[in-house]
């Protein structure tokens, strides 16, 4: 036996040697390497075929075929799937509506259409709350689904776009861009709209419910703005008097499209109507001390830091077929917090009007979308409930809203703890919850429930672990996916270069002097 003994003997034999002569390995890498056993790929040739596609090639004998079918779902107790629960990541939604991205662990497609969700069961209503810090995308994830809906026929709203955001997009879609404004349209927030002639056309019990739907939100602006002006809500008798006071205008105003300064003059006029209902006989100087702060307030709103925006009549009108539409007031953003509520609700109410009036001719779809929609509501207590019933439009009417946030932290500082808890519950009745990047103290104020997973995968998302500047920030375009107590969709959305620029909320400083931004 020699010094590596029979099996190495067989294991050093050369081959290529005639006579089967022994070859002594002179290194141990040398020994090693013979020792290694060929390692060969008997598929190697199968791999370097050429793959065809998912649809087959379009020539003859290529087994090109027009429809592939899905694979199947099969479904299982938790005593049958023991091993593989509780899931760690949700199946796919199917890409059925706007495609918002693909999965981050599975890479499949997944699309997002509140109407079609609701209809398959998967959700129980069309609200959206999406919420992330500031810069992750949380504008972008909106106006890609306002895009791709309105491809499918929807109507994409903008109600009140503070910031300019929407205007660009709008316009591409071939959309109505309505700016508010000194020098620009003004809109009368009372305007009854298409519903006006809608009711010169019906008649009874149809014709008095249209016009308590057109009273009771006329009157709810009202009071909403009084609630501003006031710093606190109407009494029983304001608000009944303001009551009285409107349909006294509107029987008197053109067409029935009273404006703030035609309620405004009714309560100033004292009128037999409003005395009697304010109980206090014909005594006018008790009526004007009942209603000299109402009034006070409505003389803010006609001659103070809203004059000329919303007390005089409608310049703009929403378009029918429009497929988008913003009501842009960018320029009021510099103006104080209770300008800006103000000019918000009026906005919220007009729009609304309108959309109702629309849908009660012809239904669409419509996004309802409410960006920076609780700097109104932080301005005065109360606010949360007017703003509601202004734009009560829910799935019934075929509308799904999108509110946007960056932080739990925006409904805290609303100022009563009845507007915060009504403000909570409006996030919790969101049957989609999309978020961002958000610190670990965030996510335990969130309304919905995450995984130890999904909340390490929300934190890591916040903010980019280096100083290196040029960095992308991490999570940019990474979204998780809620509805229900499902596990969340993990979704990376890129954008198209034409997307880049329609989307982008950061040109103001890439268009500056790199010195003016350093």
């Amino acid at each position: 036996m020699n010094l590596f003994g029979r099996r190495a003997a067989r294991a050093v034999t050369d081959p290529d040697h005639a006579d089967g002569g022994l070859v002594i390995p002179q290194t141990v890498a040398d020994a090693t390497l013979r020792h290694q056993p060929e390692r060969s790929d008997p598929l190697a040739e199968l791999r370097a075929l050429p793959v065809p596609p998912a649809r087959g090639w379009a020539v003859p004998q290529g087994g090109r075929d027009h429809h592939v079918g899905s694979a199947a779902l099969w479904q299982g107790t938790t005593t049958q799937l023991a091993g593989l629960y509780p899931f760690v990541g949700g199946s796919g939604a199917r890409v059925r509506g706007v495609p918002i991205g693909h999965d981050l662990h599975t890479h499949e497609p997944i699309g997002l259409h509140p109407g079609d969700w609701l209809k398959t069961g998967l959700i129980s209503n069309t609200g959206l709350w999406v919420q992330a810090q500031p810069g992750v995308g949380k504008s972008a994830f909106a106006k890609r689904l306002g895009t791709g809906l309105c491809a499918f026929g929807w109507m994409f709203f903008c109600p009140a776009d503070v910031k300019g955001e929407y205007t660009a997009l709008v316009r591409r879609l071939g959309g109505t861009v309505i700016k508010i404004g000194r020098g620009h349209d003004a809109i009368n927030p009372l305007d009854p709209g298409p519903l006006g002639a809608l009711l010169a056309t019906t008649v009874g019990r149809e014709r008095d419910a249209l016009r308590e739907s057109i009273r009771a939100r006329q009157t709810s602006l009202l009071e909403g703005l009084l609630l501003l002006e006031l710093d606190r809500p109407p009494t029983p008798t304001e608000r009944n008097l303001v009551s009285r006071a409107i349909d006294l205008a509107t029987d008197a105003a053109p067409g029935n499209q009273p404006t703030i300064p035609d309620v405004r003059a009714v309560l100033d006029q004292a009128p037999q109507p409003l005395l009697s209902a304010a109980r206090i006989g014909d005594s006018r100087e008790r009526y004007f001390d009942l209603v000299r702060e109402v009034l006070s307030s409505f003389d803010l709103l006609v001659d103070g830091p809203l004059r000329g925006l919303f007390d005089r009549r409608s310049t703009a009108r929403l378009d029918q077929d429009s497929p988008a539409t913003s009501l842009d007031i960018s320029v009021l953003d510099e103006e104080t917090d209770e300008v800006v509520a103000a000019a918000m609700l009026c906005s919220w109410a007009w729009g609304a009007a309108m959309i109702e009036a629309r849908q009660a001719g012809h239904g669409r779809n419509i996004l309802w979308v409410q960006d920076e929609h609780w700097r109104a509501l932080r301005t005065g207590s109360g606010l949360v409930e007017k703003s509601d019933r202004l734009t009560r439009l829910n799935r019934h009417k075929g509308v799904a809203s999108v509110y946007l946030t960056h932080s739990m932290d925006d409904l805290e500082a609303l100022p009563s703890e009845e507007d915060r808890a009504k403000a909570r519950g409006i996030a919790a009745r969101c049957a989609i919850h999309v978020y961002g990047g958000l610190p670990a103290t965030e996510l335990r104020s969130l309304t919905v429930s995450l995984s130890s997973r999904e909340a390490d995968m929300l934190s890591s998302w916040q903010s980019a672990g280096t100083w290196v500047p040029g960095q992308r920030h991490p999570g940019r375009g990474l979204y998780l996916v809620k509805a229900g107590e499902r596990a969340g969709l993990p979704v990376r959305m890129n954008l198209t270069p034409r997307e880049l620029d329609l989307y982008n909320t950061d040109s103001a400083f890439e268009a500056a002097p790199r010195s003016a931004v350093a």
